[in-house]
């Protein structure tokens, strides 16, 4: 087969382990910068062109989209499956992934368990949301927050007031989250590829740090996952439509929470943690559907 992998960096674990699965499997991968594409619009004979020259006979892409680039990532995405080319990720399930708010009320619906969650206008009654959410201390966090980025804890009411305030200010939208007192900055990830289970590891923040984000200095652990864990991540992916996932969640007193579904989740922590090929598993993904 001949495998596209959508990354900004040819350098980067991730889209290397990609590459190096791929070959190890036979086939012909190359990596394309989505953000260096240009997207030609034609009936009958959609077209990327990268370098100069069209992007012809590809069997499947992998894209590994960075949240900075999701508008045009996505339309790169969208126009391979108008040409009729198998993605890993399709670009709807792409949009919902990254819109926090969306994803969130999508995976409600869907009856999987998360930290109560507030989202409002601007509103001026910022201690009457504090509130909603349980009161102090709470989670506060931008829409646009990637890898542990825009996450506040306030620890005291009048703190989640004059973040709420600072931010409305500077018209950032933001959403704020009951803080789950026993998951003691620590959170777990369930990698699912074709819905299934490939890997899960626990994140624990470094000392002082609520974040758990690996990019933050947390570490990470191989860590078995409870059959209600499972389930509950599948069914986090599955109503994304997400078949290549990053599922985060909090253990708590009354089941595991979901805190976000990331459609790119880096390979080397849970590579690293697990010791399980992942990106094997996403490349015989595709080898089962292509």
């Amino acid at each position: 087969m001949k495998i596209v992998v959508l990354s900004r960096n040819a350098k980067l674990y991730s889209t290397k382990r990609l590459v190096e699965a791929g070959h190890m499997h036979g086939h012909e991968v190359r990596v394309v910068d989505h953000a260096k594409c240009d997207i030609v619009i034609e009936h009958k004979n959609p077209h990327v062109v990268y370098n100069g020259q069209p992007i012809t006979e590809v069997d499947a892409i992998i894209p590994r989209i960075g949240a900075s680039v999701t508008f045009f990532g996505t339309a790169v995405v969208r126009q391979f499956e108008m040409m009729k080319v198998f993605t890993t990720t399709e670009s709807q399930a792409l949009v919902r992934s990254r819109d926090k708010l969306r994803s969130l009320q999508i995976l409600a619906r869907a009856g999987v368990g998360m930290p109560k969650t507030v989202f409002t206008n601007y509103s001026k009654d910022v201690a009457g949301v504090v509130d909603s959410v349980g009161g102090a201390p709470c989670v506060i966090k931008l829409l646009e927050g990637t890898q542990g980025l825009g996450v506040v804890l306030a620890e005291t009411k009048k703190a989640a007031i004059a973040v709420l305030e600072a931010f409305n200010s500077l018209k950032a939208r933001v959403i704020v989250q009951e803080f789950i007192q026993e998951s003691r900055g620590v959170d777990v990830r369930a990698f699912v590829v074709d819905g299934r289970i490939v890997g899960a590891m626990k994140r624990t923040g470094k000392d002082g740090e609520f974040r758990s984000n690996l990019h933050r200095g947390g570490k990470a652990e191989l860590i078995a996952l409870t059959r209600e864990e499972e389930v509950v991540a599948i069914k986090a992916a599955k109503a994304l439509g997400l078949h290549v996932a990053g599922v985060d969640m909090l253990q708590s007193d009354r089941g595991p929470l979901i805190i976000e579904v990331n459609s790119s989740p880096g390979l080397e922590g849970i590579e690293g943690a697990t010791g399980h090929d992942i990106a094997g598993e996403i490349v015989k993904f595709v080898e089962r559907h292509v």
